[in-house]
């Protein structure tokens, strides 16, 4: 047998032999017989040059690839990866607490928060707040700032924090506590895994007092009505008079808290810089001269302090004249709004005679006033003059004008006459009042004396103080304000309050303003159902032309023939 084996470049041919069984590895077990036909074992052949060269290459060449890369590792890279494994290897990470729901009282959404989507590069490390759409709320809900960071990622701020409304005053509550992550990260920063340390506490939700679909539609009637009309703005509130839940809460104009909250500069500067002032919020920041709505007070004063009997008739002339000491030819002259002849105390707030009032308040001839002491008396029993202790932050306290108060305000004529006194017990010269402290006044006078605390939460506990006048006297004062609506005498003021399905007492009001007069406010406050009031409410529409204004009580007609059509449960 012959065979040729090639190495290198040289190829030589050699002889075979015969291969002995004793020249390969046998079986122990064979070794006794010897049988030749039974060996096991096999012949084994070097590998090839070829083979073994390729084997050498392939792995110097890894040798090389390694030795490169630890070199880049470790001298060219090493101290920019060094950096990178001890500073950010583990570190902590704030997890945002998501904010409580504002609800409405039958469990509406008013504001809630949403899951940005997008990149992770996009998209928001916490759920954003969003807002209803519906009208009138931006003043109640306000609006939030969000948490912010650095450029490298550091929160300075890391809460949610309200700026106004019942974000601000409820911001406790809503905010929840926020949690927190170790994220541990690789060298090319990369996130490995990450476990929560803390977890957050998520804020409480909040249901409000407020029904939105009366808060609504009381905007957008009232809005649209002071708007063609003239007005400069206005504002609304229906308050429960038996608890001082507060209904509905609303002013006209109103400002964009979404666009706000977003933080949207063209929104911010044009409502900033807007004539009208969307930003204020009329109903509990708003003060304005209260006019005739004062009689009501005034009218309870009068018969608790017994200076006159609510049978007890004067004669409205048109006008009341005082004589001038100092200029005879030109007396004091008083007016009327129009000639009412003999009217009493029901009469009285039912045509809104400002000559019963004058004398009432003031004095004329024999007939004792209050005069100016007990009028401020009287007007701070109705919570007049200071804050009702409302939840929302910026209400104002309002002024009541005493003799103290000129003295400060017009230094170079300081004197108090008799005049001045005229003038307040119809709720004008310097009367300064809220909305809010209007609808809780005239709650008192119909619910029986009970001064309500505003409260802006569902199911909240009555909270009151006792005006300290008798349930008979104000019971004059509620009769006089049912027949502004059910006279048929021509100068009765609340005519247009005969809205069939509900039943309603009210008293109108117009304060003059201006240097000459040239502009009115009109109020219109009152409460439902006339014999047990369940619901008190007071409108103001601000600042329209005297020439041409048309007052409040339209709107408010229109808003109750709504709620007895869509609503009557709150009619009844």
């Amino acid at each position: 047998m012959r065979y040729s084996r090639r190495m290198g470049f040289f190829r030589r041919t050699s002889r075979s032999h015969e291969i002995a069984p004793d020249e390969i590895f046998l079986d122990s077990s064979n070794l006794p017989g010897h049988n030749v036909v039974q060996f096991e074992g096999r012949v084994v052949q070097s590998l090839s040059n070829r083979a073994v060269l390729a084997v050498g290459v392939v792995f110097c060449l890894v040798a090389v690839a390694f030795a490169f890369r630890a070199f880049s590792l470790e001298v060219i890279e090493g101290s920019s990866y060094a950096d990178i494994s001890r500073n950010n290897t583990l570190d902590r990470t704030l997890v945002f607490a998501t904010r409580g729901l504002i609800l409405d009282r039958n469990g509406k959404e008013l504001a809630w928060n949403e899951v940005e989507s997008g990149t992770a590069a996009s998209s928001s490390p916490f759920a954003l707040r969003k807002y209803t759409a519906l009208s009138g709320f931006s003043h109640v809900l306000g609006f939030i700032q969000y948490p912010k960071a650095d450029s490298k990622g550091n929160w300075w701020r890391e809460e949610f924090v309200g700026k106004s409304g019942v974000e601000l005053a409820f911001n406790d509550v809503l905010r929840g506590l926020n949690g927190s992550s170790m994220v541990e990260t690789d060298a090319r920063k990369s996130v490995q895994r990450e476990n929560i340390v803390a977890p957050p506490q998520h804020g409480t939700d909040l249901k409000l007092s407020i029904d939105a679909d009366i808060q609504t539609a009381l905007h957008r009637i009232l809005s649209e009505k002071a708007r063609t009309q003239g007005y400069r703005g206005g504002a609304a509130v229906i308050m429960d008079a038996r608890t001082g839940e507060i209904i509905a809460l609303t002013s006209f104009p109103e400002y964009s808290n979404q666009a706000f909250n977003d933080g949207s500069t063209d929104a911010v500067r044009s409502a900033l810089s807007n004539a009208r002032t969307p930003m204020l919020d009329r109903a509990i920041s708003g003060v304005y001269a209260p006019g005739s709505i004062m009689k009501l007070i005034f009218a309870a004063g009068a018969l608790n302090e017994g200076i006159i009997s609510p049978e007890k008739k004067i004669l409205s002339k048109g006008a009341l004249i005082l004589p001038n000491p100092y200029d005879p030819a030109h007396p004091s002259v008083f007016k009327d709004w129009t000639t009412h002849g003999w009217v009493d105390m029901r009469e009285a707030i039912a045509v809104s005679s400002d000559e019963y009032f004058y004398v009432v308040g003031g004095g004329y001839g024999d007939q004792k006033g209050l005069g100016i002491s007990k009028l401020d008396e009287y007007a701070r029993r109705f919570g007049l003059g200071s804050t009702t202790g409302f939840v929302l932050s910026g209400e104002a306290a309002g002024i009541i004008p005493t003799p103290a108060w000129k003295a400060k305000v017009f230094p170079n004529d300081p004197t108090w006459r008799t005049g001045d006194t005229y003038h307040t017990s119809i709720g004008q010269y310097g009367f300064q009042i809220t909305p809010l402290q209007a609808v809780r006044y005239v709650a008192a006078i119909g619910n029986g004396g009970k001064l309500l605390t505003p409260q802006l939460t569902a199911s909240s506990t009555p909270q009151w103080t006792d005006v300290g006048i008798p349930d008979e006297h104000l019971q004059v004062v509620r009769e006089g304000m049912r027949l502004a609506v059910t006279s048929n005498r021509r100068d009765a003021t609340l005519n247009l309050y005969r809205v069939p399905g509900i039943v309603l007492a009210g008293k109108s009001g117009t304060a003059q303003l201006g240097a000459n007069n040239e502009w009115v406010n009109s109020w219109n406050i009152g409460y439902w159902p006339s014999e047990n009031p369940k619901y008190a409410f007071a409108v103001v529409f601000e600042q329209a032309p005297s020439a041409s204004a048309v007052g409040a009580g339209h709107a408010v007609r229109a808003f109750f023939e709504w709620l007895v059509a869509t609503h009557p449960e709150y009619a009844q």
